[in-house]
């Protein structure tokens, strides 16, 4: 991207956010008690995501691993897809090619090397700061938060402030009753 207004045009042209989970949308600790396996979601992100499904964008998570836990959130959020195991690259154009999407028009975050398959179908390229440096190297925009602590909820800040929606209803209001 050359320059902040480029930037901000592509943004305000996403119509598809696809996200890696392990390290994007969680710290990418794995923790087992017994034979559960226990994952942290970061509330800020999963509202984010809300605020930028209900304006119309499509949400797909893409992982390489995906337990019950990751399934659970999905639903709870009305993810749109959830794809796991498999060519991540694939499985974004597959998504693309469902919803008649352009890779312009797709914004992808991942934090380690196998999301970059995600950066080779996606317009916009987005990574944690947190994120393996190659992957730090190739993204089109490094977050201040790390991945599973707001990442996620910057990203979809900007998408909404470019789209002009951040001041509709979105972003900070007066209390009901102040």
């Amino acid at each position: 991207m050359d320059g902040p207004d480029a930037l901000t045009e592509a943004l305000a042209r996403v119509r598809l956010v696809a996200l890696d989970v392990d390290g994007t949308l969680t710290e990418g600790r794995v923790t087992y008690i017994g034979s559960q396996e226990l994952m942290s979601f970061c509330a800020r992100d999963g509202q984010g995501l809300r605020w930028l499904s209900d304006r119309g964008v499509r949400i797909a998570w893409i992982t390489g691993r995906g337990c019950e836990a990751t399934v659970r959130r999905a639903n709870e959020l009305g993810i749109d897809e959830l794809r796991r195991g498999g060519s991540k690259e694939t499985h974004l154009r597959e998504i693309q090619g469902n919803f008649d999407i352009d890779p312009e028009e797709t914004l992808a975050m991942g934090d380690d090397l196998p999301d970059l398959g995600l950066a080779r179908a996606a317009g916009i390229f987005c990574a944690p700061c947190d994120a393996a440096a190659e992957v730090r190297e190739r993204a089109d925009l490094i977050t201040r938060a790390a991945g599973g602590r707001g990442a996620v909820r910057e990203i979809a800040e900007m998408l909404l402030r470019a789209k002009g929606l951040w001041e509709e209803g979105v972003g900070p209001r007066e209390p009901e009753g102040a």
